[in-house]
C-alpha cells in the first residue's frame, strides 16, 4: 500500500479489500486540524487508485467520531488570518467533502459519541452511516456565528432528510440523538456500541465483494442526477447502463445465477 498518512490511522484488510481510516486525536474528541483536513482530502483522492481497496470505513478513536474543527488549532488560528487565507481554508474543507463524494469506492462512516460541526458534514458526505446509541449529531456552525451552509451541508443535508429537517438542523445548530437521526433518515442504522465496528466492517466487506464498477457508477449517478432534469437523467442512465452490460461483471452475474452460486465480481 502506498498510503501512509501521519495525522490519522490507516489500515487495510487485504482479504476483505477494506481500508479503515481512524481519526486519532481521542483526547480532543478527534477535533480536526489543518493537517488532518489536508491529509483526509488527499487520502480520499488517492484511495480509489489503490488496486486492493474496494470499500472504506471512516471512524474515530475513543469517545467520539469527530467534534469538528479544533478550537485553538483552527478556530483560534483563523481569527488572525486575512480574507485570502480564510478563503483558502474554506475551499480546502470543501475539497475534502468533494473528495469523499468523488471517491468511487463506497464509504461507510462508523459513528459514536460526538458527531459535530465539520465532523457531522463529513459523516453526511459518506455513503453509509452506522451509529452507536451514543452518536449525537449537530451542525454547530451557527453556534459560532457562521453559516449553517458550510462544507456543502446545505447541499447534502436536504437530500438526506428533506428541506424542512435540514433547515432546522442547520439554523438551530442543536444536537439530536442517534434515535432521532435514524428516524429522520440521517443514520442508516443504530447498533449497540460493542457491535459498531463489526457492523461497519461487515457492511464494507459486503460492498467490497460487489461489482466495483457498478457501485462506482451508482455513486456518480447519485451525485450528478440531483442537478439534472428527468430527460437528462434517463439519457445518462441509459448510456452508463449500456456500457456496464459490456462488462465482465454482468456476464459473471448471469453465469453465477445459472450455476446457482454467488457471483465473483472483479
Amino acid at each position: 500500500m502506498t498510503l501512509s498518512p501521519r495525522s490519522f490511522l490507516y489500515s487495510h484488510d487485504a482479504s476483505a479489500k477494506v481500508a479503515v481510516i481512524t481519526l486519532n486525536r481521542p483526547e480532543r474528541l478527534n477535533a480536526l486540524t489543518f493537517e488532518v483536513y489536508a491529509e483526509l482530502r488527499d487520502t480520499f483522492r488517492a484511495i480509489d487508485r489503490e488496486p486492493e481497496v474496494r470499500a472504506v470505513v471512516l471512524t474515530g478513536a475513543g469517545r467520539g467520531f469527530c467534534s469538528g474543527g479544533d478550537v485553538e488549532e483552527i478556530i483560534g488560528a483563523l481569527l488572525g488570518r486575512g480574507p485570502g487565507e480564510l478563503l483558502e481554508f474554506t475551499r480546502m474543507t470543501c475539497d475534502l467533502v468533494l473528495a469523499i463524494r468523488r471517491c468511487r469506492l463506497p464509504v461507510v462512516a462508523a459513528l459514536n459519541g460526538t458527531v459535530a460541526g465539520a465532523g457531522a458534514v463529513i459523516a453526511a458526505a459518506c455513503d453509509f452511516r452506522i451509529a452507536a446509541p451514543s452518536a449525537k449529531i449537530a451542525f454547530l456552525f451557527t453556534k459560532v456565528g457562521l453559516s449553517g451552509a458550510d462544507m456543502g451541508a446545505a447541499w447534502l443535508l436536504p437530500r438526506l432528510v428533506g428541506l424542512s429537517r435540514a433547515t432546522e438542523l442547520l439554523m438551530t445548530g442543536e444536537f439530536i440523538d442517534a434515535d432521532t437521526a435514524h428516524r429522520i433518515g440521517l443514520y442508516h442504522r443504530v447498533v449497540p456500541q460493542d457491535d459498531l465496528q463489526r457492523e461497519a466492517l461487515d457492511l464494507a466487506a459486503k460492498l467490497a465483494r460487489g461489482p466495483a464498477a457498478a457501485l462506482a457508477v451508482t455513486k456518480d449517478a447519485l451525485n450528478r442526477e440531483t442537478a439534472m432534469d428527468l430527460e437528462s437523467a434517463l439519457d445518462f442512465e441509459a448510456r452508463v447502463q449500456a456500457d456496464l452490460m459490456l462488462g465482465e461483471d454482468f456476464k459473471e452475474a448471469y453465469q453465477a445465477f445459472k450455476a446457482r452460486r454467488e457471483p465473483k465480481f472483479r
